[in-house]
């Protein structure tokens, strides 16, 4: 039995399966990528003409070539997310950003999976039609989210850091400086209770700190795995976060710790 028939590959998991796919071969046919995801070859045109309207892929000749300068970055920033845990965290986390917001994301495997789950909402265009706008200081998430039409997307400058394509300095602290943010959506590499959020780096660090100070609300996105642990470098206590949105079970004991802080944790 094909995933298409028990159901077990969603619409939006399947388009993450295309653009993977298409990060390595550059083009696909109708045929090879029906054979790939183990879907009808109608389902693949359906998708592939999906794509094509969010301008994601452009169609050739009975299939679809790869467009975007986001295809060029290192792969693991390009993994299929829709599906599993960094799929669930990515959905969850994108339903707590309501239409016009201004929202921050820092870089990281997370908060691209979240970021892509955002941009992908067209209702987030505000009524007075206000679009969503998302302020990034990673560059692999802006290059993605510059191909929305219905996203205002402003990239910080700074010095990039190759490992995570984050760009730091205080070139991207003064720019945060000036803008104000509704809610910011934070990676981290470590969260707790007692230490709050923390990430490897200093200079990442204080970037991420100074979203967190311009933003009205906090929404830290981290699997089971970093919970409960501390790393280098400060970003903020838990008591500033508003929502955790986490792999961890509902009875983790930080989990309880945290909601104990007044976080409100939302375990998918």
């Amino acid at each position: 039995m094909s995933e298409e028939a028990n159901g077990t590959r969603t619409p939006t998991s399947r388009w993450a399966a295309v653009l993977d796919l298409l990060a390595t071969r550059a083009r696909l046919s109708v045929t090879e990528t029906a054979r790939e995801l183990a879907v009808s070859e109608a389902t693949v045109r359906r998708d592939f003409a999906e794509l094509a309207r969010r301008q994601l892929v452009t169609r050739h000749h009975g299939g679809v070539v790869a467009t975007s300068v986001a295809y060029e970055l290192p792969y693991r920033y390009r993994s299929s997310q829709a599906d599993g845990a960094l799929g669930r965290i990515a959905t969850a986390a994108a339903a707590l950003v309501a239409p016009g917001d201004v929202v921050a994301l820092n870089g990281g495997t997370t908060t691209t999976a979240t970021a892509r789950a955002i941009t992908a909402r067209e209702d987030l265009v505000g009524d007075d039609g206000t679009p969503l706008t998302l302020v990034t200081n990673a560059l692999n998430i802006a290059a993605e989210a510059v191909l929305r039409t219905h996203v205002q997307c402003v990239s910080l400058g700074g010095v990039a850091r190759p490992e995570s394509y984050e760009v730091t300095g205080p070139l991207a602290a003064q720019v945060i400086a000036g803008l104000w943010f509704d809610v910011a959506v934070v990676g981290v590499n470590a969260f707790s209770a007692a230490e709050g959020a923390t990430c490897r780096h200093d200079d990442e660090a204080a970037v991420v700190r100074a979203m967190v100070e311009r933003s009205q609300r906090v929404v830290v996105v981290a699997g089971a795995e970093k919970l409960g642990r501390r790393t280098f470098a400060a970003i903020c206590p838990a008591e500033r976060v508003g929502t955790l949105v986490t792999t961890a079970a509902e009875d983790d004991p930080e989990v309880e710790g945290l909601r104990a802080r007044g976080v409100e944790v939302v375990c998918v």
